[in-house]
């Protein structure tokens, strides 16, 4: 068992093969008094890797938790929203989107200088509303599509019956 208790919370570790890694989460009093429990399905060996392995190589392998804390007391709140490594998500209302670059310039932890920084994951709030909005925007073409055609085939038919009436 290893016991991480100071950013930043990584470890190293060599070896091969996969296993299930079990985590605890210990909050502090204001905010749970119970641990929290995950796994991660850690493998170490690439899967699309045909040939040799390597181990100059790092192996990603990522999942995704959320921890919602639903009313959260508002000493604890107070106390994420001014933490440098995090950003409370603060839409609606106006729904504007800070520019990248400023977000950028907040201090985001200690991870920026890991060698492993090039294999995480950029994830911008602003490009997966623009995405989400581009997706919003096909499907309203399709069901414009979609209308059009079933018009079209709507008035085929009355064609037919007022021919075939005749």
């Amino acid at each position: 068992m290893r016991v991480v208790e100071s950013p930043p919370f990584e470890l190293s570790e060599s070896g091969w093969g996969e296993f299930e890694i079990a985590i605890t989460l210990h909050f502090h009093s204001d905010v749970c008094d119970k641990p929290l429990h995950l796994y991660h399905h850690l493998k170490l060996y690439p899967e699309d890797e045909s040939g040799p392995m390597s181990t100059k190589k790092p192996v990603t392998v990522e999942a995704y938790d959320e921890i919602v804390f639903t009313e959260p007391s508002e000493s604890f709140f107070a106390r994420v929203q001014n933490h440098p490594a995090v950003i409370v998500p603060r839409l609606p209302a106006g729904f504007s989107v800070p520019a990248p670059e400023e977000v950028d310039k907040r201090k985001r932890g200690d991870t920026k200088d890991n060698p492993l920084t090039p294999y995480f994951t950029n994830f911008s709030e602003a490009d997966e509303l623009l995405k989400l909005a581009a997706a919003r925007q096909q499907v309203q073409a399709h069901i414009a599509r979609l209308r059009r055609q079933l018009t079209l085939i709507d008035g085929q038919n009355q064609q037919l019956k007022s021919t075939s009436d005749l």
